[in-house]
């Protein structure tokens, strides 16, 4: 039994990449958390009998899924972008 096919250790991960995306906010652990919780969940389901190599694949997909989705919800709308025309030390 590998260590990958246990579900709370996927959880976990989700859990830790979660809190290393408050400490460093910029949505990119926040695609890793959601994937490796959906992986867990999938794991405690019995979805993929224990084949490392699908969970993985499912991890990875699951990941740049919910990094697109969040990319397109959270991220920036268009005419939200502020140009400056002037620079703070011009007198």
């Amino acid at each position: 039994m590998s260590w990958l096919s246990v579900w709370w250790v996927w959880v976990a991960g989700g859990v830790i990449l979660g809190a290393a995306e408050v400490l460093l906010p910029g949505f990119i652990f926040l695609g890793f958390a959601a994937g490796a919780v959906l992986t867990g969940i999938l794991v405690a389901l019995g979805a993929f009998g224990g084949h490392v190599a699908v969970m993985i694949l499912v991890f990875a997909l699951a990941s740049l899924g919910a990094w697109f989705a969040m990319r397109r919800l959270l991220g920036t709308r268009v005419g939200q972008v502020k140009i400056w025309d002037r620079d703070i030390n011009d007198n």
